[in-house]
């Protein structure tokens, strides 16, 4: 992924808040490889939880990769671990953490049965 000129701050690096639209875009791009992406007219995933942790900062120009990875595969919630590295040196880890995604009922807004979709999509092997 690029990092765009538009991503800088006053202090020309990447602003924090445009780590969390990266990790956004990157979960984006894993639920469309997942069948149903798992939400239909009854159920969708939200974000629970969000934890950063800024290691570096991302200057411009540059090519990050967004690492993604179980950590948590819960009844109703799938913890998302991350990492943002150089693309050329995936070495250099500018930002690790996770985020909390809960599937809820679409109507009630209650928690909902994490999809089978998902659980197959998350499990070892898939």
């Amino acid at each position: 992924m690029p990092v765009r000129w538009r991503d800088l701050d006053a202090f020309n690096h990447v602003n924090n808040s445009k780590y969390l639209s990266f990790l956004e875009e990157a979960r984006l791009q894993w639920m469309m490889e997942v069948p149903g992406q798992g939400l239909d007219e009854h159920v969708a995933p939200v974000v629970a939880a969000a934890h950063l942790n800024y290691r570096r900062p991302i200057t411009w120009p540059a090519q990050i990769a967004i690492e993604l990875f179980v950590e948590r595969l819960g009844n109703t919630s799938l913890t998302v671990g991350h990492r943002i590295v150089d693309a050329a040196d995936p070495a250099t880890l500018y930002c690790d953490g996770n985020v909390v995604m809960v599937w809820i009922d679409r109507d009630s807004g209650a928690a909902a049965t994490l999809p089978e979709a998902v659980r197959t999509a998350c499990s070892p092997g898939a």
